[in-house]
């Protein structure tokens, strides 16, 4: 089993605020804002904060409004700038940050009234002892926002950092790397990413599952990046609701995530090695294509309690292993495999709209070591594949050194390697695009995935 937060005694200004209240929500966004701003992924920031409490309910709010404050983050900063004359007490900055953003949503879509904005932040501030003499400061600054939210959005339009919301660095990378797509590309990653299903076909196919969710009265679409398994919903909604997932019916995974099975190409009582490959989800998929004997990769022992978990709602077996994949001695018995594939660390720019701490979290110098930990783990694994045999190299980056020039490096560097026919760059595509990706409809409404590279090598 995964390792689960024990549940801790709410304390602090959270043991006095109620738990479906918006200021409830407020403090423990900025309390998970304060640690992805220390270097902590959000997902685990959040985990810390929700250990401590026992409402779903309020954990959804406080992890809504926490993604929505990251994606507006160097907004946020600009205008904590302009609007505060001294720096206040981190968390006073952070309340006011995930207030901005929710003030700075277009009419159409703004979750809240401006006043009660304002005033939960205040009830927010007033709650905590140490900074509870600042509630005024926040109810001031807050109403200057509102009143100058027109000038103050002009304004962020000026500048590249603070009109997309992304590090300098990444945006000069994408203009550079991809001219013509550079705004579509920054759009999409402020999107709002799809809940996109795969269809167990070892249970049934697309139209029938299709057909049984509009039964339910859930409306979806196929995603054509992956038609023979992949569908989006119209709206995201609890696995729990969905008709047969409890008995592995469908996973949730990206319609550019699935198209690794399908390039790998497995059959029956082929030996095969998914390297890198928590939380499961390429490994499921490669179990439903064919009964095959399956290898399940991965350094991190919890995140491997991911893959058993993921398997045995599937029903299905793989042999789970803790290692490191650029160490083969650590955990390999000597056979090869016939296929592999190389799920490799990357950036994962390419499934930012799904993770936006991450333009936060990475530099711009992480790229060099990223690939070098991808050669070497790829010039590890290419000696336990079979002759005949074949790699599937996948990132979900859209930087080249990531991905194309890292697929001509191993083109040469591996003497006995053939490139074959792979789709190479995907880049991430969104069926509403735009700032808040609310309101804007996509014409490729069937065409939603987040960005992948793939490239396929097989051993003379």
């Amino acid at each position: 089993m995964s390792y689960v937060p024990r549940k801790q005694p709410v304390s602090g200004a959270a043991a006095t605020l109620r738990p479906d209240s918006l200021a409830f929500a407020l403090d423990g966004a900025a309390r998970a804002l304060a640690r992805l701003r220390a270097g902590t992924a959000l997902p685990d920031a959040l985990a810390t904060v929700h250990a401590g409490i026992a409402s779903a309910q309020a954990c959804g709010a406080i992890q809504d409004l926490a993604y929505r404050a990251t994606r507006q983050l160097a907004r946020a900063d600009a205008w904590l700038a302009t609007l505060v004359r001294r720096a206040p007490a981190e968390h006073v900055a952070n309340v006011l940050r995930c207030a901005f953003a929710l003030l700075a949503e277009p009419d159409a879509t703004r979750a809240y009234p401006d006043f009660t904005v304002v005033n939960q932040a205040v009830d927010a501030i007033a709650a905590r002892a140490d900074v509870a003499h600042t509630k005024g400061l926040v109810n001031a600054v807050l109403r200057n926002m509102v009143r100058s939210r027109p000038a103050l959005l002009a304004e962020a339009m000026l500048d590249p950092v603070t009109r997309w919301n992304y590090p300098r660095w990444w945006i000069d990378a994408l203009q550079r790397t991809w001219p013509d797509d550079a705004q579509r590309l920054l759009e999409v990653g402020n999107a709002h990413a799809p809940m996109t299903l795969r269809v167990n076909r070892r249970q049934t196919d697309v139209a029938t599952y299709l057909e049984r969710l509009r039964t339910s009265g859930i409306d979806a679409l196929r995603n054509s990046a992956c038609p023979d398994t992949a569908l989006t919903l119209r709206e995201p909604m609890p696995v729990e609701r969905l008709p047969g997932f409890a008995q592995g019916t469908v996973s949730v995974q990206d319609a550019g995530a699935q198209r690794a099975a399908a390039l790998l190409d497995v059959r029956d009582r082929m030996r095969v090695l998914d390297a890198c490959a928590a939380p499961g989800g390429k490994t499921g998929h490669l179990l439903e294509c064919a009964d095959i004997e399956l290898v399940a990769l991965d350094s991190d022992a919890a995140r491997a309690a991911r893959i058993k978990e993921n398997l045995a709602r599937l029903k299905l077996r793989a042999s789970v292993q803790i290692g490191d994949a650029g160490e083969p001695s650590q955990w390999h018995d000597g056979r090869r495999f016939d296929r592999i594939l190389a799920d490799v660390p990357c950036s994962a720019s390419g499934i930012v709209r799904r993770h936006p701490d991450i333009r936060w979290l990475r530099r711009s110098t992480d790229i060099i070591a990223l690939v070098a930990e991808q050669r070497r783990i790829v010039q590890a694994l290419w000696p336990l594949l079979e002759r005949g045999g074949q790699l599937l190299y996948v990132t979900c980056s859209i930087f080249p050194e990531e991905s194309e020039q890292q697929a001509a490096w191993f083109e040469h560097a591996l003497e006995d390697a053939v490139r074959l026919d792979a789709p190479g760059q995907i880049l991430p595509t969104a069926a509403r695009s735009g700032d808040h990706c609310d309101a804007h409809r996509d014409a490729r409404s069937d065409l939603d995935q987040d960005g992948f590279f793939y490239a396929r090598f097989q051993k003379r």
